[in-house]
């Protein structure tokens, strides 16, 4: 079973003034696929606040970290350097495949500075704020999560073949 933790980044969430809706639809959706939600967190847009969260829930070793919110062109969007400042390696397809699938609906996709990475053993990917891009995004990376799991888990020996088999 794959382990997620969500984290959802937004000033007036961490504050009460606003209810989060996107780390919900996150939950719906890891739900429907029945993986386990293990953590959730609603931090606000401080970078400092961020890479903590990251970094507490990818060393307990959870699979996936989702963080939303936080990867526009606003100054205080921040998700993404708080993530590349804690991760170990680089996996860029996810964001890069968000981005082009979005540009399909939107041309405000090419605003998303969204970034990917892993930390240990665990996959981290940023995604936007809006529930409706949330949902959208998470569609568009689903199919590839279980393999890239397995991949950072060292469970992949042989050709994509799982270790297990």
């Amino acid at each position: 079973m794959i382990t997620i933790a969500i984290i959802t980044v937004s000033d007036r969430s961490s504050r009460g003034e606003r209810t989060d809706l996107s780390g919900p639809e996150i939950r719906k959706w890891a739900e429907g696929k029945n993986y386990k939600i293990v953590s959730e967190m609603i931090v606000p847009d401080e970078i400092d606040d961020i890479k903590n969260e990251i970094i507490r829930v990818s060393d307990k070793g959870y699979n996936v970290v989702f963080t939303t919110g936080g990867t526009g062109f606003a100054p205080r969007d921040v998700t993404p350097e708080a993530t590349k400042a804690v991760i170990d390696r680089e996996a860029p397809g996810f964001a890069e495949a968000m981005r082009a699938k979005s540009l399909e609906i939107t041309p405000n996709a090419m605003l998303s500075r969204a970034a990917s990475g892993i930390r240990k053993r665990t996959l981290i990917i940023n995604l936007p704020g809006s529930p409706k891009a949330v949902k959208e995004n998470l569609m568009f990376i689903e199919k590839a999560i279980p393999h890239a799991v397995d991949l950072v888990k060292g469970e992949v020996t042989d050709c994509g073949k799982p270790s297990n088999n």
